[in-house]
């Protein structure tokens, strides 16, 4: 049944005057109805957030990391309901979706893990003679308040990426949710709110002029963006002298070698291709074939991307989902149209009805095209032929993005060429760009953002290192 959402400052549920209406984009159905916050909520919140942190920067991690389980044991017992409400929010297939709550269930488990490991190290200093009679202790401690903006492709398991780690350090936490699927963040707060001191996390579905306040208090210590590369290098130039991650997304790019175990290769393609409509920040965009095999696995490639199903989030036999809203829809739809008047081939797909977006695969594309220089964030892909290793990986490299990158080869040398000269954050061998573990530092460089996720990665980053010298 259809339902309100209220916001959470801190464990208070708050209803307002402002209220959204959140809409399935597959059909436009009613998923629920949000409440929005303004400036005063978001003071309040962290407010509450820097009172809270007198508690919770105290907190001991035995205590830390059971309020971290019995979260993801909760989690646990509500994902069958989680994972539809997520599915509708953003048309998300329902097999995703429950993929996608299991994986916040790890991340919540792995932060708990990690919560016992932040400790430090004891030392002697003397292997220099100043130091012949001192001994050095170096502890990690929480940093404070932090804030996280979240976007709306994975909006249980990105928010969890925020949340688990500052819970694990004892940083109270305020969460932006992307303003189209803010539901998930809301239900996954109606859990965590049950295990932790008032105030540790708030959840603030607001516009993001909004939360500029929060972005430049000099309460919030750190902050951690997940959205596009145009809000994401702003917050950075804006958010003064306190720390800040970036995820950005990319146009991820994957060699696939002469030598590529091609019945595999074009499996795993599939899914990084045309996964949750190519709306991932690691969606394998730009294909790039060695020349010997370049026919056969177009026409396979083809022949299988003809077949995939699309349909509604709950109909657990379609793959392919919606686009987020029809104007996102339009703009790839009209990259496609560009892209073909500029000499490319559609060799699949192309059409749009609607959110819903064929799965489109180009040829004879050109590195200025916007379906290859620009993140697509749709199914869309392009297939170009290389002749030589090197330049696959030069074709590779010609972004300003630099997330993650994929390989199939089994060629140690080139693997290790892939490995030394990849120009971004991660490289995949025998899998797409689009592989992801949630204890993997995870993240890009270039215009694909700053710094790195994952738990213990993000850890380190919301945690400040301290000396005593003994």
């Amino acid at each position: 049944m259809r339902r309100e959402y209220p916001l959470y400052i801190g464990n208070t549920a708050v209803k307002t005057q402002e209220k959204k209406e959140i809409r399935c984009p597959h059909d436009n159905t009613p998923v629920g109805t949000v409440y929005i916050a303004n400036e005063t909520h978001i003071k309040q919140a962290i407010k509450k957030a820097v009172n809270c942190f007198e508690i919770t920067r105290n907190m001991p991690a035995y205590e830390r990391s059971e309020i971290l389980f019995s979260i993801a044991k909760d989690i646990q017992n509500n994902a069958e309901s989680l994972a539809e409400t997520l599915a509708l929010e953003c048309g998300k297939n329902i097999t995703f979706a429950r993929g996608e709550v299991q994986r916040a269930i790890q991340t919540f488990t792995l932060a708990a893990e990690e919560a016992k490991r932040i400790d430090g190290e004891f030392f002697g200093l003397d292997s220099v003679p100043k130091g012949a009679h001192a001994h050095a202790l170096v502890k990690r401690f929480p940093i404070g308040p932090i804030l996280g903006i979240t976007p709306f492709n994975f909006p249980i398991n990105l928010v969890a990426h925020k949340v688990a780690p500052a819970l694990a350090v004892g940083n109270p936490i305020i969460i932006k949710p992307s303003s189209l699927a803010p539901i998930s963040a809301l239900n996954l707060a109606e859990i965590i709110i049950n295990y932790v001191p008032d105030g540790m996390l708030s959840v603030l579905p607001c516009s993001g002029p909004s939360i500029m306040s929060a972005v430049k208090s000099e309460d919030i210590k750190m902050i951690s963006f997940t959205g596009s590369p145009n809000v994401g290098w702003k917050l950075k130039n804006q958010c003064g002298k306190k720390r800040i991650c970036l995820e950005l997304g990319g146009n991820s790019g994957l060699i696939i070698d002469e030598d590529a175990n091609l019945p595999d290769a074009l499996d795993k393609s599939i899914i990084g291709g045309f996964a949750y409509a190519g709306q991932v920040c690691i969606h394998t965009q730009r294909f790039f074939i060695h020349d010997s095999i370049f026919e056969e696995f177009k026409t396979k490639f083809v022949e299988k991307t003809k077949r995939i199903k699309l349909g509604h989030p709950l109909d657990e036999e379609a793959f392919l989902n919606c686009m987020i809203s029809e104007q996102e829809a339009i703009r790839a739809e009209n990259w496609i149209q560009e892209a073909v008047e500029q000499g490319a081939e559609i060799l699949c797909g192309g059409k749009r009805e609607g959110t819903k977006l064929e799965a489109t695969i180009l040829t004879n594309t050109k590195p200025d095209m916007k379906v290859e220089k620009n993140e697509v964030f749709a199914p869309v892909v392009t297939l170009t032929p290389y002749k030589d290793f090197e330049q696959a990986v030069e074709m590779v490299n010609n972004s300003v993005y630099g997330l993650q990158a994929g390989v199939f080869t089994n060629n140690l040398m080139h693997i290790k060429h892939a490995f030394k000269e990849l120009q971004v954050g991660g490289v995949i061998i025998n899998n797409t760009p689009t592989f992801r573990v949630d204890q993997m530092p995870y993240g890009g460089v270039k215009n694909s953002g700053f710094g790195r996720e994952g738990v213990r990665y993000s850890i380190e980053k919301m945690t400040e290192l301290k000396l005593l010298v003994i």
